[in-house]
């Protein structure tokens, strides 16, 4: 897929964006060896834009409505994991992953109602 088509789609541009973030704030995470909560937050992070990836070329519109689901459920559990985070002691602030997250969440809630609505 070119930049210019992920440019072009919100979901797709916000979940590599917050990949990123996801990814630069675990290895913060390693460096001070806390290893099973940034695998874990790894995982599930990335996963959400994966599965957002994967859905553009979905072989039916169920399908896509699938996938957007699995995203949606990897943003629930990355939602966990950053509730984890912010209750540990001396962990590094997660607010903006935080608030990333729920533009998320809303965006796939969103794409996950209106393609049922024209899939009925």
């Amino acid at each position: 897929m070119q930049n210019s088509m992920i440019d072009r789609n919100p979901i797709l541009k916000l979940t590599i964006a917050f990949s990123v973030m996801i990814v630069n704030y675990c290895e913060e995470l390693r460096l001070t060896n806390r290893y099973i909560i940034g695998n874990q937050l790894t995982r599930s992070g990335t996963s959400i834009g994966a599965n957002c990836f994967e859905a553009q070329n979905g072989e039916s519109k169920d399908d896509f409505i699938h996938k957007i689901k699995i995203a949606a459920k990897e943003a629930d559990e990355t939602q966990y994991w950053l509730l984890i985070c912010k209750a540990a002691e001396n962990y590094p602030d997660c607010e903006a992953l935080s608030n990333r997250l729920i533009e998320i969440q809303k965006v796939l809630n969103k794409i996950i109602s209106s393609s049922k609505a024209v899939n009925n």
